[in-house]
């Protein structure tokens, strides 16, 4: 069968359209998926991985706070004290209501939580809480860093035992006879009846049976690590 020119022409143009459609499909429509191979060792059922959990941090022993904790330890190497059985932790961050003075053996991890008083000058309100530390002479406070241990004696209060101030805030412990002592104003009895303990001048000012066992477990240049978290 012949064609004339003009049927040759129509043809022709009907295949360059047919050509430039097809073209335009292949562009903007995307093969399905089934096309291309999934990439090795992937399944494309498989559920969407979940989202990254943050890593737990193994809680401090007795409730201490673990932050206070890490600082007591640093400082235990920082002033490479040598007894490392068992240390004491004192956190100002609570009131005088909570046992805040935690006897912690090292060695099994157990804790034993004391009532501890704190300075008058470091709470003029008489609030129960810590406001500040100081380490000046005749202020009455509290003052906060790294002690040891030091000798026992018989003063005010009877049986008694000295500490020395290793950090810059609280250097003038020992000349400021910062010491720990029992008082009577530092027996459980005063927190139903105050809600809080009373105050001591510095000292670290606890009951007398906390006293003894506090004196029994630290002696010997053991550390004593006090602070307040903010």
């Amino acid at each position: 069968m012949s064609l004339n020119r003009r049927e040759m022409l129509r043809l022709g143009a009907y295949g360059a359209a047919g050509v430039m459609l097809s073209s335009a499909a292949s562009a903007s429509t995307p093969l399905p998926s089934f096309v291309y191979p999934p990439s090795a060792g992937s399944d494309p059922l498989a559920p969407l991985p979940a989202a990254p959990q943050a890593i737990a941090t193994a809680p401090a022993p007795g409730g201490i706070d673990a932050r206070l904790l890490a600082r007591a330890k640093a400082a235990l190497d920082q002033h490479k004290i040598a007894p490392r059985d068992s240390i004491g932790i004192v956190d100002f961050s609570q009131p005088s209501s909570d046992p805040r003075f935690h006897l912690v053996d090292l060695l099994s991890g157990r804790v034993d939580s004391h009532l501890v008083a704190h300075g008058r000058g470091s709470d003029p309100d008489h609030s129960g809480f810590v406001e500040r530390f100081s380490n000046e002479f005749r202020s009455h406070a509290t003052s906060s860093g790294t002690y040891v241990t030091s000798d026992y004696y018989n003063g005010k209060y009877g049986l008694s035992m000295r500490v020395r101030g290793l950090d810059w805030s609280n250097y003038n412990a020992e000349p400021r006879a910062i010491v720990i002592h029992n008082a009577w104003y530092a027996e459980p009895d005063m927190i139903p009846l105050h809600g809080k303990l009373g105050r001591s001048e510095g000292c670290f000012a606890m009951s007398r049976k906390s006293q003894y066992e506090v004196m029994r477990r630290l002696a010997g240049g053991r550390m004593i690590y006090a602070d307040k978290l903010a």
